[in-house]
This record gives C-alpha cells, structure tokens and sequence, in this order.
C-alpha cells in the first residue's frame, strides 16, 4: 500500500541543510547508520522493521548527496530515484546551478544614471556599425542608421 504523504527530504534525513559540505553529510551519515543499522535491533523484533526501513532511508540520502552529480539534480529538483542518470544532462545541470548560485552572490545593483548610460552606450554602438537592411523601396542594402536624426548613410 503507497503513502500519500510526501517523503522528506534527503536534507532532512541526515539532518542537513541544503548548503551542508561532504564532510557533514560523510558525518552525518556515519552517525545515523551506525544508530539505525539494522544488525543493532535484532533483538528488539518491535523496532527492527522501523530499523531497517530508517537505515534504507539513510543509505538512499547519503548516496544522493554525497555524489557531487546526483546532489546538483537533487537540488534543482530534476534527480529520479529510479531514472538512468544523463551525465551531459547532470553535467548541464550542474554547471547552470553552479552558475546561477554564482550569480546570485555577486547581484550587482544599478542607478538609474548608470542604466541609462548603458543604453545610451548599446545605441551609440547600433549608430556606429553597419547593418544590413532594406531601403526605402524595399531592396537589401549596407546603409547605416544615423539615431541621432533619423536619417541613413
């Protein structure tokens, strides 16, 4: 019979946060197995069943985490428990989270002046190349937009 209820999370299995290092989760899992191995509650018939579902839970968590790949898709919400694993995909996924965590950091606020001298900056650009476009009657041809006065070259 299937639970309805969410499972929790590999974090919290292990008792982690989500920006928890290797070390803690070797740590964390260490701790737990050696707590819920199976081999401990033999004795006690009554916990053994909780025992032993608990040391599969730990078991499942730590080899998602600890596995640099499997923890990138686990954190972006894309790791299957039971799908094959895409190395390019993983390695995709990886880098893009690795990205965005990067970004996020290094958030740059801008002024309004400055905003405004960036756009001001992107269309000098556009006035000082040459593009391709179509004349007045519809042919291709290499003028060049003059933005200050609305004329071509």
């Amino acid at each position: 019979m299937e639970s309805n209820q969410p499972s929790p999370s590999y974090y919290s299995i292990l008792g982690l946060s989500v920006d928890s290092s290797g070390e803690q989760i070797r740590r964390a899992y260490r701790k737990l197995a050696m707590q819920w191995h199976p081999d401990r509650w033999t004795k006690n018939p009554e916990v053994l069943g909780k025992a032993k579902c608990k040391f599969q839970q730990i078991q499942e968590a730590y080899s998602v985490l600890s596995d640099q790949r499997k923890r990138s898709m686990y954190d972006v919400g894309l790791f299957d428990p039971q799908g094959e694993e895409d190395e390019g995909f993983a390695d995709f996924m990886q880098e893009m989270s690795s990205l965005m965590k990067n970004a996020k950091k290094e958030e740059k606020k801008y002024s309004l002046g400055e905003i405004q001298t960036m756009f001001w900056e992107m269309a000098q650009s556009f006035n000082q190349s040459a593009s391709s476009c179509f004349d007045d009657d519809g042919i291709w041809s290499q003028k060049v937009f003059n933005w200050n006065d609305g004329s071509r070259s």
